[in-house]
């Protein structure tokens, strides 16, 4: 038997607010900018992330008239938090499948609408070694039957990755994997 995050959390605006600040702890957002996103009313978004914060889940801190909000990861049951939320959009099976039968990987990112803590459905990976494209897809295959989600994956060689750093917005990505050099 499956229990998913919605099913343990029923407010679904708490559950897309933990997607969004814990795929990507270092992303910062507003109320008017998750109220969009989420397609809620700002009422709705505020009830949560006032809770969120009163637990002390969330930080926020003000930035002129705007309030930004974030993860608390100092909040001593982040590591938790932020596993659940690993496994509800099967980023840590990701890892587990993929990335560490893959052979010599020099780094692994996750980027687009996860990097941004949005689950989308699409999970866009990056893989920076040498890596076996044929043995790669049918791992991601195996992998996307698992979480039920889209993987879309690019490789690139260690020499590549300078190139491409600024394109795939690597500076707000989600590091999966540091291998060695």
């Amino acid at each position: 038997m499956q229990v998913t995050l919605d099913s343990l959390i029923t407010s679904r605006t708490r559950v897309k607010l933990l997607l969004r600040f814990f795929l990507n702890p270092e992303s910062t957002s507003y109320l008017r900018e998750l109220a969009e996103e989420f397609g809620e009313s700002t009422n709705a978004v505020r009830v949560e992330l006032n809770r969120l914060e009163k637990a002390g889940i969330l930080s926020s801190k003000r930035n002129g008239k705007t309030k930004l909000y974030q993860a608390n990861q100092n909040h001593p049951l982040f590591p938790e938090i932020q596993s659940m939320v690993r496994k509800f959009t099967g980023i840590d099976r990701l890892i587990e499948e993929i990335l560490a039968k893959l052979g010599h990987i020099h780094s692994a990112y996750i980027t687009g609408d996860y990097a941004q803590g949005k689950d989308s459905g699409v999970i866009d990976l990056v893989v920076v070694g040498e890596v076996d494209e044929g043995y790669l897809q049918k791992l991601v295959d195996k992998a996307e039957s698992f979480i039920n989600r889209k993987v879309r994956y690019l490789v690139l060689r260690e020499e590549e990755l300078e190139r491409f750093q600024e394109t795939l917005k690597l500076d707000r990505a989600i590091t999966l994997w540091r291998g060695e050099s």
